[in-house]
């Protein structure tokens, strides 16, 4: 599945805006500058399909990406960016809001967190709200890398803990763009929601 040419597609604002829901898809939400854009270039295996910067707020889009004739990719506007307008990010999370909510389409959301820092309560928050709205959901923890497997499993254990006490049992998977490790099992997840939606 993820052996074909991927090609990016269009940029959509809101919902009215994104392709006919043609095929499955599988979008990346989290906060800003957390590595969406670089978990989808791994899971990809292209250098600079999605883009990616250091500046964050800078996906203000919903950026389509589609993988041969499998699915789609769908990297989200990061939220909880300070400098970004009020009235912006508020858009921004009503046109969010309203795709995760309506798109039929939609087989999976890979929620990304920053391994090395504890779950904002942006970040909570959207937990509890995709169990409340029953959204099929993980949470992939990125850039693995960058500390020790101790502290990783720890990380891990803590957002196993604030999903058990919302009552939310899902997978939480580790990973690192750069050293790809986690890589294989979030290219599983994927395929296994994508071929249940077909």
């Amino acid at each position: 599945m993820f052996n074909a040419q991927p090609k990016f597609i269009t940029s959509a604002t809101k919902l009215e805006e994104c392709p006919p829901a043609s095929l499955p898809e599988v979008c990346f939400a989290g906060r800003s500058n957390v590595g969406k854009s670089s978990l989808i270039n791994a899971l990809l295996n292209k250098k600079n399909i999605a883009r990616t910067s250091n500046v964050p707020g800078k996906t203000q889009q919903m950026n389509y990406y589609k993988v041969g004739n499998e699915f789609f990719m769908v990297d989200l506007p990061g939220y909880g960016y300070a400098k970004v307008p009020k009235k912006e990010r508020e858009r921004w999370g009503k046109n969010i809001r309203d795709y995760l909510l309506d798109r039929e389409s939609l087989s999976l959301i890979l929620h990304v967190v920053d391994v090395r820092h504890e779950p904002s309560q942006l970040d909570e928050d959207f937990f509890y709200w995709m169990a409340m709205n029953e959204k099929p959901f993980s949470v992939v923890l990125s850039k693995s890398d960058k500390i020790s497997r101790n502290k990783v499993n720890q990380s891990k254990a803590r957002v196993r803990r604030i999903l058990k006490e919302m009552n939310i049992e899902i997978p939480i998977l580790p990973y690192s763009s750069d050293s790809r490790d986690g890589i294989p099992e979030i290219k599983d997840l994927i395929s296994e929601f994508v071929n249940h939606s077909k």
